[in-house]
């Protein structure tokens, strides 16, 4: 199954990002769940939150990925939101 992540950054917390992103990308890749991530951005082009796709055996692993994930334990994020999603088309 599939679990989408909607992370949205605290305002103000960009420093914190950047300061997380190195730690963030290795967790990515050291887990092996990611199916497809990226940062949504404000109209300047600012990173302001992350889209995250996980291939999930369940709901539980998508909130414990989440809940170990670098930018959440840096305290990135005002809210996260998981959900379970199908892929149609891509």
């Amino acid at each position: 199954m599939r679990a989408a992540l909607i992370c949205i950054d605290k305002p103000g917390h960009l420093q914190t990002r950047l300061d997380t992103r190195a730690a963030h990308l290795a967790y990515v890749d050291a887990t092996g769940i990611v199916e497809i991530a990226g940062p949504f951005l404000d109209a300047d082009g600012t990173m302001i939150g992350s889209l995250i796709v996980l291939n999930v055996t369940s709901m539980d692993q998508a909130r414990a990925w989440a809940d170990a994930d670098p930018y959440a334990n840096a305290g990135l994020f005002e809210s996260v939101a998981i959900h379970e999603w199908k892929k149609v088309v891509g």
